[in-house]
């Protein structure tokens, strides 16, 4: 169902909105980590280390299709809060040619660079065959991943986060049925684990791109383009930021990941664990920025600067509910958290992982206003904000890991503490940009 999310009371637009991708961000985040938890659970400690390994440099190709995601989210959605339907499906059939082709590129790219990368990285010879038979496989399914999170972005943007969920629910539950399979009963290892997420990835965008084709029908009388360089530029102001942005959180990922492997294999998987949770919290909160983006483009498109308040609010709100139990968790059974992914855990990839969580979660309530706060930049278009609040946060979290480690000598609680340290100085300047009121300044601009 397509939703005008212009309409109605702000709050329960917004929230009815954003909790099918909620639910949808668990599943997603299940695909992740039921391949680490499996792993973990059927093969050992050192896996989860391998899978650790690759996964900051899976991140920067996941950049290049969250940051299209995004391009072709905002533009749509604005294309649709305004009624322009024609355009709307000029833009769709732009991004879906575009990304493929992206996509294919980066799969000749990706498996060229995969080893050197991860030699570069130091990553630990123990895991070093494991962690590349993850990453050369995980980059074969590049045209799965890149049109998939274009296709769910389209319908979010038209207002319909229901059809995303239903096949994200099918396709993860796939997934953790194929880990079980090839791991536990087939053995084949690591592999094993990549292979079924190449082939869940694969059915949800079979089952989306189709669904979307169908639901272009309801515009059938609108005369629309195939593909148009006027339009992939507009989407381009919105996407290549984004990408860019994700790409820099990603590389600067990698320098930290770099850091975290030099302190041997049982530090490896003890962040890996933690970090796929810390990963699990970080998107929810993301994925609530996301909608409240989709609300803002909508009510942009409209020149709705109330509603556009009104979002950032209650986007807050709802974000810092969700914070909550998370924090908890993670602080009361950090234990047991990482425990989940290994049966047999050292004392020190234990201790690594709790102290991360014990370390990091107290600022998920500050991180939140950030995100919320970045999606409405992003949806009226202030891109060059977005960038710079992002970009800070990493470089901060970056310089400071390196500084807290080599120069102070803290070991790896070191890294972990310039989490708060980044999150906490870009959230101030991401709330500066939204209180200075610079993003609603030409909120009617022509669309």
């Amino acid at each position: 169902m397509n939703k005008d999310l212009t309409q109605g009371n702000s709050r329960s637009v917004l929230w009815l909105f954003a909790l099918p991708m909620f639910i949808s961000v668990i599943f997603q985040q299940l695909y992740n980590i039921a391949d680490t938890i499996i792993v973990g659970q059927f093969i050992g400690e050192s896996s989860v280390g391998a899978v650790g390994a690759s996964y900051p440099v899976t991140m920067i190709f996941m950049a290049v299709a969250i940051g299209a995601n995004a391009g072709c989210s905002v533009i749509i959605s604005q294309l649709f809060g305004a009624k322009k339907f024609g355009d709307m499906k000029t833009a769709i059939f732009t991004s879906f040619i575009s990304v493929a082709v992206l996509s294919v590129l980066f799969l000749a790219i990706g498996l060229p660079i995969a080893s050197p990368i991860l030699k570069v990285l130091d990553t630990p010879s123990d895991i070093f065959d494991d962690a590349l038979t993850y990453l050369n496989i995980f980059v074969l399914g590049f045209p799965f991943m890149f049109i998939y999170n274009v296709a769910t972005g389209i319908f979010n943007s038209i207002g319909d986060s229901r059809t995303p969920l239903y096949f994200l629910i099918g396709s993860s539950v796939g997934n953790v049925i194929l880990d079980l399979l090839f791991v536990a009963v087939f053995k084949w290892g690591v592999a094993g684990a990549a292979w079924a997420t190449f082939a869940a990835q694969g059915i949800a965008m079979a089952g989306t791109i189709y669904v979307l084709m169908r639901r272009m029908r309801l515009w059938k009388e609108y005369i629309a383009q195939k593909f148009s360089f006027k339009m992939l530029k507009k989407i381009s102001v919105v996407a290549l930021p984004s990408i860019l942005q994700q790409s820099f959180v990603s590389v600067g990922n990698l320098f930290i990941q770099g850091l975290v492997n030099s302190f041997g294999t049982a530090v490896v998987s003890g962040y890996s664990a933690a970090s796929k949770l810390n990963t699990f919290a970080v998107n929810c909160f993301v994925t609530i920025s996301n909608a409240t983006s989709n609300f803002t483009a909508q009510n942009y498109g409209v020149g709705n600067t109330k509603k556009i308040k009104e979002g950032f609010k209650w986007g807050c709100v709802l974000s810092l509910l969700v914070a909550l139990p998370f924090f908890l968790f993670f602080v009361t059974c950090s234990e047991f958290a990482v425990k989940i992914f290994m049966t047999e855990v050292s004392e020190v990839a234990l201790e690594t992982g709790r102290h991360f969580l014990i370390l990091v979660s107290p600022f998920y309530f500050i991180i939140v206003l950030k995100i919320i706060s970045d999606g409405v930049l992003r949806g009226t278009l202030k891109m060059w904000c977005f960038m710079t609040s992002t970009f800070s946060d990493l470089l901060l979290r970056v310089a400071f890991a390196f500084i807290f480690v080599k120069a102070c000598g803290m070991g790896p609680d070191g890294i972990w503490l310039s989490w708060p340290v980044g999150w906490t100085l870009s959230t101030v300047l991401s709330l500066c940009y939204y209180f200075s009121g610079i993003w609603h300044k030409k909120v009617k601009k022509e669309i």
